[in-house]
């Protein structure tokens, strides 16, 4: 239990500058828990310490988002209630599955799900803000917003570029409607998992809070630039991240 868990003083400032940037970039273009999970491994959080503690901080900044992306007309919530529905459903199973994982094996397959999202991310498709054709309706999309809910409660990283994906390739919104609409439902999927993480005793609660007070100043942030540049600056911001974080990652292998 996280009771005897003590964090050094000095992470918490480190902490919550570094939930600044990430709540920037998860507004913008998603993927910032690609970051934070490995800064939280690297503070020393045990596995399912850190997943419940990344929750709270990335829900209080994706409510920031979300309020801002509605206000800004990105999205409606009554047609995409059931998608939102969805997610939040999906997240909880998740989480529920993720916490009968054992610590270490967690440790074992943590990089490789930290790689996959970054390596999905340089490989979809390409997108922009022109709306498309959609390729499947708003109700065929359900499973889509469960499974990326599930996936979401499980691990994390990355969410944000494969709802922002497939919105843009199977509903056909533009990249900066999908931006904002994607964060209606991680902020859905990270609701529902931090419930689940909470009442499994999961969460730390004081560095959470610290880091969520930094996630909202950088969604503020990133929200603001998303709206006024769009597309132009969320591809080149995913696929910038992405490529950093797997130079990163391939050298962690070969260093380890």
């Amino acid at each position: 239990m996280h009771e005897a868990f003590v964090l050094a003083p000095w992470l918490y400032p480190a902490l919550t500058g570094l939930a600044v940037l990430t709540g920037c970039i998860d507004a913008i273009a998603g993927g910032g828990g690609l970051l934070t999970i490995p800064a939280l491994l690297y503070a020393g959080l045990p596995p399912h310490l850190m997943l419940g503690t990344n929750k709270l901080q990335s829900a209080m900044g994706a409510t920031v988002a979300t309020t801002r992306y509605h206000r800004a007309g990105l999205f409606a919530l009554r047609p995409n209630l059931p998608a939102t529905i969805a997610s939040f459903l999906g997240a909880g199973a998740g989480a529920l599955v993720i916490q009968h994982f054992d610590a270490q094996v967690l440790r074992l397959v943590v990089p490789l799900l930290l790689m996959g999202a970054a390596l999905y991310t340089l490989l979809s498709p390409r997108m922009d803000d022109t709306p498309r054709p959609p390729r499947l309706s708003k109700r065929g999309y359900l499973p889509f917003a469960g499974g990326i809910g599930f996936y979401d409660g499980f691990f994390g990283p990355g969410t944000g570029q494969f709802f922002a994906a497939t919105l843009v390739a199977l509903r056909g919104l533009g990249l900066t409607r999908a931006t904002g609409l994607t964060k209606l439902l991680n902020l859905a999927s990270n609701a529902a998992s931090l419930v689940v993480f909470a009442f499994g005793g999961q969460v730390i609660w004081l560095l959470g809070m610290c880091m969520g007070a930094g996630s909202m100043v950088g969604a503020m942030i990133g929200t603001r630039l998303a709206t006024r540049y769009g597309a132009a600056l969320i591809r080149p911001l995913l696929v910038t991240a992405s490529l950093a974080l797997t130079g990163r990652l391939i050298w962690g292998w070969f260093a380890n």
